[in-house]
């Protein structure tokens, strides 16, 4: 039995921070643009990043004796070690000041903003928001929460949701295939060895998904830059969150106009959202 968590324990992390520093490469902007369905070209220093180019740098790295079963660092140290065996990318919010180029030494500050419990449909649930800022020597570039979610295993968790009804209608409207190839180079880009991403034996037989999962980092990610494809420019602001998992195969990054912006999300084959964003200007 998974072991329950300490609210009171936990919440002892919030306030604490790290920075971590890295620079855009042009062999990164490649790689970046190549998984996200952009043109490759040949970047060179002062060139445009893809807009979410920060969440491949700098990544948490550990030797893999550190490293938990499912391929994450083991718990502990800067995040709280929360003691449910499933973690997953849930959601947030970010703001762009400035875009990340080529060349560009960017350096992250995080800080612990909250945690908090949930009793869900799958059980217990643990919320951690972490804010990052991000920033180049022109200034601040890009402000974002970080929305964790950690939970139990239970039998049936890992199902996906039952469609609400109807697939909505999608006036903007992108389609792709996610293959085992296209996880991969994400994985390998990020540096995130969750296996749930890669390993099918793991995530079907440990976990009991149908399937290998799509990042929610690139589900946002597809969203932003479709969102500023139509628009023209990157939003000034971007919120999302996770609504189901969304498995290897055919897929789609959907938009319609608001009076304030774009609504987007990614959809599964069957058209069902899996993420949903709002994208203002």
């Amino acid at each position: 039995m998974t072991e329950k968590p300490d609210l009171d324990h936990l919440r002892q992390w919030i306030g604490r921070s790290t920075e971590a520093t890295d620079i855009v490469t042009a062999q990164l902007v490649k790689g970046l643009r190549a998984t996200l369905f952009l043109t490759v070209g040949e970047p060179k220093t002062g060139d445009a990043a893809p807009f979410t180019v920060h969440w491949c740098l700098a990544p948490t790295v550990v030797p893999a004796s550190e490293l938990g079963p499912d391929g994450h660092p083991a718990r502990g140290g800067f995040l709280p070690p929360v003691p449910l065996p499933r973690r997953m990318w849930a959601g947030g919010e970010l703001e762009f000041f400035d875009t990340l180029r080529v060349g560009d030494e960017v350096t992250r500050t995080s800080r612990i903003k909250d945690v908090n419990l949930k009793s869900g449909s799958t059980g217990q649930l643990c919320f951690v928001a972490v804010d990052h800022e991000l920033t180049t020597p022109r200034g601040i570039a890009i402000r974002e929460r970080h929305d964790i979610v950690y939970r139990d295993v239970t039998p049936g968790s890992s199902a996906p949701a039952k469609p609400a009804g109807p697939p909505p209608t999608a006036k903007h409207r992108e389609t792709h295939f996610a293959d085992p190839v296209l996880l991969f180079r994400y994985s390998a880009l990020t540096f995130n060895g969750h296996r749930i991403h890669y390993d099918r034996d793991y995530v079907t037989k440990v976990e009991g998904y149908p399937g290998l999962i799509f990042h929610g980092p690139m589900q946002a990610a597809l969203q932003i830059e479709f969102a500023a494809k139509l628009r023209g420019l990157v939003p000034k602001k971007f919120s999302y969150r996770g609504v189901q998992p969304l498995f290897e195969g055919n897929f789609s990054v959907n938009a319609n106009e608001t009076a304030a912006g774009l609504e987007t999300w990614t959809a599964n084959s069957e058209g069902q959202p899996t993420m949903k964003g709002t994208a203002t200007w």
